[in-house]
């Protein structure tokens, strides 16, 4: 591994941007798929009980019917084990909740126990990669359950009503599954193809450096979608020869046709059959070694669980110091509800602090636009339970048909919504919910963001460290294979494919990192000249495999197509 000198970036506090924070972006491919389930999972459990005159009950089967918001980007195989990891968890949040309301009505316990859950919900969430909506709505049930009235006779009740509508999410989330069963690892072939595409049209150097993290991005995502369905079938591969197709663009955007891509990308987001990538060289040789990598990265060990929490114990520590201070503040200043404080609070945390200052900002924007609309809305739930019901549908729509398009905007829609299930048990004064609801929104994210700035992620640093040390051994390994004469196909793509994942994961630590405030110095130079040397031996690699469709001619000391300056940069 070199141990050339680059000069770093000093440590200095962030700017905290505002421009953008607020800008809306395109909706989701797939906005539609949780807007709708979430529907489907909360209409029959609420409308049951509003038939039965039970509606008071709806607060323990949403716990269950919102487990129904998770998991739809990934195949349906992994989807079924999230499903029954998220309704176990959102159901042991909600007994842990229970049962500390059941057993002491001390507010400052409450709030102390739905901090540590919290905390605990906030590192679980990101260590397994859980994906939107993330923790939050996990923090949202188990907090509200602390300061509802409880009697222990009534848990077990409760929690069977939360486990059965979390079994219906469950089977509203696998049912797509019937109709189009590798749906998602299509969508993230697609978006994969896409990027690339956008990628290799891109013509200036400042258009190839913006474009490439995002697809690099892209394809990282698409590769973990494809690989988590584990079970290898003839769809599967299909896909697998178009990623490939996709990398190669990454890695030689010039050699690359991003018509033929975009095309692919469109025949994927169809029902018909899966296109078939033609192999560039022999047809079957170099289509098998094309996915020697893939069997590799599939038969190495996953990290365990402990060793993935073990750096996010800094923003745990954020979630539970910034979550317990907002509450605290909250019953300060005599506010009936302050789980809604705690909840905003625990809402903020992102990967770093300049994520987490973008959240805050659209989360007190998108609150403060709620409360005008339950304002509007109000007069109409009150009209009746039936009323209130569909309202609360409507929102739970709204607000994941918005919230891909900018946080904020999904919050509009989140904060009435919120405020009509505290009516289930009976309607309250609209002007004391709003007063009630701004005022614990202004103090989570007031007292969430200092707690933020107080406690620095200096591990952010060392996740840089590492991450370039690997990229940088990553680069060297499918080096030295491309100057060995016997190197085997599969080797070369293995390491082809590591080197991809090593480079994918620098860039996203980088970011991380360099988000974070009053960070030590970081190696930005050595970050860059490490993606540029990782992604020139890319190119060669993708050269020597004859991955490209037209190769150019051979260049002097290099693989077939090699540029003088790419064969270099492999002697090195």
């Amino acid at each position: 591994m070199s141990t050339t000198s680059t000069p770093s970036t000093a440590p200095h506090p962030r700017r905290l941007p505002l421009a953008g924070v607020l800008r809306l972006g395109r909706p989701s491919d797939i906005w539609f798929k949780p807007a709708l389930s979430v529907v489907a999972a909360v209409a029959p459990p609420n409308l049951l009980l509003l038939a039965l005159g039970r509606l008071d009950l709806a607060t323990y089967t949403m716990a269950g019917s919102l487990c129904a918001l998770y998991a739809h980007h990934r195949p349906y195989a992994a989807r079924a084990r999230v499903l029954a990891w998220v309704v176990l968890g959102m159901v042991g949040g909600l007994a842990v909740a229970l049962l500390t309301a059941a057993l002491t009505r001390d507010a400052v316990v409450l709030v102390t126990v739905g901090a540590l859950l919290a905390a605990a919900q906030k590192a679980l969430s990101d260590a397994t990669r859980l994906g939107p909506p993330g923790n939050v709505i996990l923090t949202f049930v188990s907090s509200a359950a602390l300061f509802a009235p409880q009697t222990p006779g009534q848990i077990p009740g409760h929690l069977g009503l939360a486990a059965a509508a979390g079994l219906w999410a469950w089977l509203v989330g696998m049912a797509p599954g019937l109709l189009r069963p590798h749906g998602p690892e299509r969508r993230a072939t697609a978006a994969a193809l896409t990027a690339a595409a956008t990628h290799a049209a891109a013509r200036s150097a400042e258009d190839h450096a913006r474009t490439r993290a995002t697809t690099a991005a892209a394809v990282q995502t698409a590769w973990q979608t494809l690989l988590a369905s584990k079970a290898p079938t003839r769809t599967r591969h299909a896909l697998e020869r178009l990623l490939v197709r996709a990398e190669v663009a990454l890695a030689a955007p010039a050699d690359t046709d991003p018509a033929r891509l975009r095309a692919w990308a469109r025949d994927l987001r169809g029902t018909g059959p899966v296109p078939r990538a033609q192999a560039p060289a022999d047809d079957h040789g170099a289509a098998a070694d094309e996915l020697l990598g893939v069997d590799t990265e599939l038969a190495a060990p996953p990290r365990s669980l402990w060793a993935r929490l073990g750096p996010l114990t800094p923003l745990a520590a954020r979630t539970a110091l910034g979550c317990a201070l907002a509450g605290y503040a909250s019953l300060a200043l005599g506010i009936g509800r302050p789980y809604w404080a705690l909840v905003t609070a625990a809402a903020l945390y992102q990967a770093n602090l300049t994520l987490t200052w973008s959240r805050c900002v659209q989360r007190v924007v998108g609150n403060l636009a709620g409360v005008l609309l339950f304002a509007a809305v109000a007069p109409l739930a009150h009209l009746g339970e039936v009323a209130l019901v569909l309202c609360c549908l409507a929102l739970n729509f709204g607000a994941e048909a918005l919230i891909s398009r900018n946080y904020w905007l999904g919050s509009v829609c989140v904060t009435p919504m919120a405020l009509l299930i505290t009516e289930f048990t009976g309607f309250q004064d609209p002007g004391r919910l709003i007063t009630e609801r701004v005022v614990d929104t202004v103090v989570g994210a007031l007292v969430g963001l200092a707690a933020a700035v107080a406690v620095t992620n200096r591990r952010t640093g060392d996740r840089l460290e590492r991450s370039l040390a690997h990229a940088e051994r990553a680069r060297e390994r499918a080096a030295r294979l491309l100057a060995a004469p016997d190197a085997t196909p599969g080797a070369l793509e293995a390491a082809r494919r590591a080197l991809a994942a090593a480079l994918a994961d620098l860039r996203a630590t980088a970011d991380a990192a360099s988000g974070e405030w009053w960070q030590r110095a970081l190696p930005q130079e050595r970050v860059v000249l490490a993606e540029q040397a990782g992604h020139r031996t890319l190119a060669v690699t993708v050269r020597r495999q004859g991955l490209l469709p037209d190769g150019p001619a051979h260049a002097a000391g290099g693989a077939p197509g090699t540029t003088d300056e790419e064969a270099e940069d492999v002697r090195r």
